[in-house]
């Protein structure tokens, strides 16, 4: 076992997630650019660091991120419904100049860094530019569900983050919601069944408890206005 898989979220059935080996907790908030598409993210804070702790599922607890036991209280219904196929088997190619673009759409969190300066594609196809490619590049890496992976065509190696294994609690002031926990770094993910999703360098997980692809975020919490009780986030 690598030294990152050894960092470990257990899901529980109908519960939280289960996060063990001291892996650090965060929160991230989405800039936006001066025409008002996310741009980079933001660190606002680092929790306390913990050996092991439970991170909420449900979207009911009085605790956040943390669980409280809520879900229970709620009758949380919390069946896992995504594919444990790999990324790359179900993932459209887009081939540019200079990079590669890869892209799972069933992983999109709709978090919208894909839409700025024309978009993921248009940049890609144009990588052959020094400042298209540094744009497709920067997008790609900001995109936490990971749905989009670029890949330098001339290696045919991934250009991904370096990220320390972590957790960041994310939120989206631009569309005034608390947005899903990002999983970092390649750490290992286990169904409440036993089975290990495919560790990734980026992914991202509900915890408004109302995704239809759960563990993952599809981006309800948006339509579902959810709010982890961050007071910037009320207009």
């Amino acid at each position: 076992m690598t030294e990152n898989n050894k960092k470990h979220i257990k899901i529980i059935k109908n519960g939280p997630y289960l996060v063990s080996s001291k892996i650090p907790l965060l929160k991230l908030k989405i800039k936006t650019d001066e025409i008002g598409y996310p741009y980079e993210w933001i660190e606002e804070k680092k929790y306390p660091d913990q050996e092991e702790y439970a991170l909420c599922r449900c979207g009911h607890s009085q605790n956040k991120p943390y669980c409280d036991g809520s879900h229970e209280k709620v009758g949380f219904e919390g069946s896992e419904t995504a594919s444990k196929e790999l990324y790359l088997d179900s993932a459209a190619k887009v081939e540019g100049p200079d990079l590669l673009l890869t892209d799972n759409y069933g992983l999109c969190d709709h978090v919208g860094f894909c839409n700025r300066a024309g978009g993921i594609t248009e940049n890609v196809m144009h990588s052959d530019n020094p400042e298209a490619k540094s744009r497709a590049i920067q997008i790609a890496s900001n995109c936490n569900s990971g749905r989009f992976v670029v890949y330098n065509k001339e290696t045919g190696n991934p250009i991904e983050p370096d990220f320390e294994p972590s957790i960041a609690v994310t939120e989206e002031p631009d569309k005034g919601v608390s947005g899903p926990l990002w999983v970092r770094g390649g750490i290992q993910i286990e169904s409440s069944d036993g089975t290990v999703y495919e560790s990734r360098n980026r992914a991202t997980l509900c915890r408004c408890g109302k995704s239809l692809n759960k563990p993952y975020c599809d981006g309800t919490h948006i339509m579902a206005g959810f709010n982890d009780g961050d007071e910037s986030l009320k207009r």
